[in-house]
Order: C-alpha cells, then sequence, then structure tokens
C-alpha cells in the first residue's frame, strides 16, 4: 500500500498537472495547424505551384505510399515548431523585461580610502585602517 501512497504523491504533484494541461491545450493546437496547414497553406501551394500534397501517392504491388501526407505532416510540424518558437520567445522576453523591474538597483555603501585603498563605509569621514581624513 505504500505504492498507492506515493502513487497519490506523484499525482498530486505540480508537475504533472502542468504537464497534463500542456498535453491537452497541444492537442488541441495541433488541430488548429492542421487546419492552417489542410485547409489555408496547401490550397495556396496548390495555386502557385500546381501541387495539391494530399494527392501525392506511390502505387505499387497492392501498395499504396502517400508520401503527400507525410509531406502535409511535415508543413505542420515546421509550422507548429516556428509558431511555438515564437510565442516562447515572446513569453522570455515580457519575463525578462518583468525580472528588469523586480531588480533592485543596490545603493553604494561603500567607497574606497584614497590613501590606504581600503574599502570603508560611504559616510566615513576617517579611514579606520590608515585614520587619514577622507571626503
Amino acid at each position: 500500500m505504500k505504492i498507492i501512497s506515493e502513487f497519490k504523491e506523484f499525482i498530486a504533484q505540480g508537475n504533472v498537472m502542468d504537464l497534463a494541461v500542456g498535453v491537452i491545450i497541444g492537442g488541441a493546437f495541433k488541430t488548429i495547424v492542421d487546419s492552417l496547414t489542410n485547409d489555408i497553406i496547401s490550397p495556396i501551394l496548390g495555386l502557385v505551384g500546381g501541387v495539391d500534397f494530399s494527392d501525392l501517392s506511390l502505387s505499387f504491388g497492392g501498395v499504396e505510399l502517400k508520401y503527400g501526407s507525410f509531406i502535409t505532416a511535415i508543413i505542420n510540424f515546421l509550422i507548429m515548431a516556428v509558431i511555438i518558437f515564437f510565442m516562447v520567445k515572446a513569453v522570455n522576453k515580457v519575463m525578462s523585461l518583468g525580472k528588469k523591474k523586480e531588480e533592485v538597483v543596490e545603493e553604494v555603501t561603500t567607497k574606497t580610502c584614497p590613501y590606504c585603498k581600503s574599502e570603508i563605509a560611504k559616510d566615513a569621514t576617517k579611514c579606520p585602517h590608515c585614520t587619514a581624513d577622507v571626503e
């Protein structure tokens, strides 16, 4: 029964839930990219190049190889990869802007003694190391 409790703990972790949501959204996103490729890009390529990828196939020995569908799948993949690349790039840009705003510039609290080159407090008027008067 220890395995059941470990499994419950594993499922309850945030990473598993994030992954599940990502897979579901990815599946939905795939249908959008498939539609973009099949309904918009492939017909445009057919107009320009006179080729409809979905109809391309080879037949031999009673077997039909639909390499046009494979080409369409490659186009789908490339489109999805480009879109995801730009989405990740945009998210990283937004995240870096947020980090820059969060970064607090540290206030300078020390200075260097002009005589002995020791680090002393910013508002010190005498160096504690060489006892020289400093401005």
